[in-house]
């Protein structure tokens, strides 16, 4: 399996780029297929999935009876039961049954419990789920950070409420939109005719879409470019599409289950659907990240070895440019501009920067902007090193060892002599220092013209 694995690796990522378009164009899609099949082997992604199914199935009911409790105030909670059908017509015959089933519990909760302790209980509930929806987001994204409490709940609870009216104002517009007089006699008009009808199949999966790209864009805790999103919407919303039409065919044809587990054989097959639908959109979701951060694509998840040096000088590299930008306004570096700056790949920033970060040295603002944690003269050049060398953690948790005298001595003369080198320097003095090189290889460059 590993030379299998090897020479994959191989052809995708050959030595010398192929010439011939197709063949780069194969390369890449193969690239993909490739990153995403080795995620959902890891298992991880399918973990995420089992567990948001369970959270699902705990959350549904108080999520739709916010939704309909909203929807209500302004007249659309008719259009919610439809809406939710489509969602569970993969499920065949039953689909009627069960939404029927979702539709009577929200009913029951939003006309006796929406007040108090039980409006309370709703919104843990809903939160709860968003919450466990952004934890896996994270992941996929390498983010370690969730949002603060305020603002998860202020956006959340936003999405929750004007999410679904939006999309059912989008519903109904699109009704009205088709049932004009004007439209109607436009239908009769081809190819126009043709195009409208198609237009308004296709809307409820161009609805989808739109909602999985929102999702890749505003869930995880990290800039996500547009386009990145619109692509992960556009391949995750088709495949579920897709998969659910061969869901539907499946349940059709599985009639043993339902002899066999009577009256749960509905449960265990929206479980099912549950689990599937969530592993398509975790799945566009890792697309998403590896389209908007190729260089991930051949180790995903393993960092590739980096020499002790190269992250000492990436540590330094980083906080000066970060105090270098500091007093500029409306500016500030985000990790993949600091990758791009020093010309490496932001795989090897990201776990320098989170260790300079759990060192206190920087901060991260809302926009996700790198900040010095306190002023430049409180920051000694010893602390950055430390901060990648380890020495705080070595300290914590590090066993007693006997290096003898020999070692001892070596290594304390290499730490003198960094000691030395640094002489109590701080990064305010690494900063004029290299504003004092860039004014002299101005003025030199001026009289060399």
């Amino acid at each position: 399996m590993e030379q299998l694995t090897q020479r994959i690796d191989a052809w995708l990522w050959p030595e010398t780029p192929p010439a011939a378009a197709l063949e780069r164009a194969l390369r890449v899609i193969g690239r993909y297929a490739f990153a995403l099949t080795r995620e959902l082997a890891s298992g991880e992604l399918k973990l995420r999935a089992m567990s948001l199914v369970y959270t699902t199935i705990l959350a549904v009911v108080p999520l739709l009876a916010l939704t309909f409790s909203v929807l209500k105030g302004f007249g659309f909670h008719r259009r919610m039961e439809p809406l939710l059908l489509s969602f569970l017509m993969p499920l065949g015959p039953r689909a009627e049954e069960l939404t029927a089933n979702i539709i009577g519990f929200v009913d029951n909760i939003s006309g006796s419990t929406l007040a108090g302790v039980g409006l309370g209980l709703l919104l843990y509930s809903a939160l709860s789920m968003a919450q466990k929806f952004e934890d896996s987001f994270n992941f996929v994204w390498r983010v370690d950070r969730p949002r603060s409490f305020g603002r998860r709940f202020s956006e959340y609870l936003s999405v929750l409420l004007v999410g679904p009216m939006i999309m059912m104002i989008a519903m109904g517009m699109t009704a009205t939109v088709t049932s004009t007089a004007l439209v109607e006699r436009l239908q009769g008009i081809e190819p126009l005719g043709s195009l409208i009808v198609m237009l308004t199949q296709s809307m409820p999966y161009l609805l989808i879409i739109g909602a999985f790209t929102f999702l890749y864009a505003f869930i995880p805790n990290t800039s996500v470019r547009l386009r990145s999103a619109l692509l992960g919407g556009l391949i995750a919303g088709g495949s579920w599409a897709v998969i659910g039409k061969l869901f539907a065919q499946f349940v059709a044809g599985a009639g043993r289950t339902e002899a066999i587990y009577a009256g749960f054989a509905i449960v265990i097959v929206a479980m099912l659907w549950l689990y599937v639908s969530w592993l398509i959109l975790l799945l566009g979701a890792q697309f998403t990240f590896y389209h908007q951060n190729p260089e991930h694509l051949r180790f995903g998840r393993r960092t590739p070895t980096v020499s002790n040096q190269l992250r000492e000088r990436l540590a330094m590299s980083i906080m000066l440019l970060v105090a270098t930008d500091f007093d500029r306004p409306g500016h500030g570096w985000r990790v993949p501009s600091l990758a791009a700056k020093i010309g490496v790949q932001r795989h090897y920033i990201q776990p320098i920067v989170e260790a300079l970060m759990d060192a206190e040295l920087l901060t991260e603002t809302t926009e996700l902007r790198l900040v010095p944690s306190r002023a430049l003269r409180r920051i000694d050049l010893t602390e950055i090193l430390d901060a990648v060398r380890g020495s705080r953690a070595d300290a914590r948790g590090a066993p007693t060892v006997s290096w003898g005298m020999t070692i001892d001595s070596l290594c304390r003369g290499i730490d003198t002599s960094i000691a030395n080198v640094l002489a109590d320097k701080s990064l305010a003095d690494l900063v004029s220092e290299d504003e004092a090189r860039e004014d002299a290889q101005a003025q030199q460059a001026d009289v060399s013209a």
